[in-house]
């Protein structure tokens, strides 16, 4: 094969539509433009819009990350737990007594002070918050997380995994 022998595969090249040659055929004197207006005066810039903000302009530019794998924890610190005066502290106890939502996820966090035992079981605890409660002859138990197979994805906004 030669350079003077290469051409493109028969078919994929197609002539553009010769319009606006004279009144005698399709395709004759407006050119599919319709009758005079801005847009049959080939002035309209690509994306315009009338005047509204255009969509380029409408849609923001990306701004930062959001993890579709983060995990939302509801925070339950020690000094809330010692104030409840409890033996066994639970999720769904901690949902009965108004303290947490339904369904949330809970994390133990260090914050104040525990005097009592208590036996603790939450989807996380902190390092801490675990040192101050086995050192007040409490236990802690920690849940896995609900999901099977990862995490579910993070239920979002405009701006999530764009």
């Amino acid at each position: 094969m030669r350079v003077d022998e290469l051409a493109p595969s028969p078919g994929s090249k197609k002539a553009p539509k010769r319009v606006g040659r004279g009144i005698g055929g399709k395709g004759g004197k407006t050119a599919g433009r319709g009758t005079k207006g801005q847009y049959a005066r080939n002035t309209v810039a690509r994306g315009f819009e009338g005047g509204q903000m255009p969509l380029k302009q409408r849609v923001p530019k990306l701004k930062g990350f959001n993890n579709p794998f983060r995990v939302e924890y509801q925070a339950i610190n020690l000094d809330a737990i010692d104030a409840l005066e409890l033996d066994e502290v639970t999720p769904e106890v901690l949902v009965a007594k108004g303290v947490a939502h339904k369904g949330a996820l809970l994390k133990v966090l260090a914050r104040g002070e525990i005097t009592r035992k208590v036996a603790v079981t939450a989807h996380a605890v902190s390092a801490a918050a675990e040192a101050a409660i086995t050192a007040a002859g409490g236990s802690v138990t920690v849940l896995g997380l609900p999901y099977k197979q990862g995490r579910p994805p993070v239920k979002g906004n405009q701006f999530t995994n764009r």
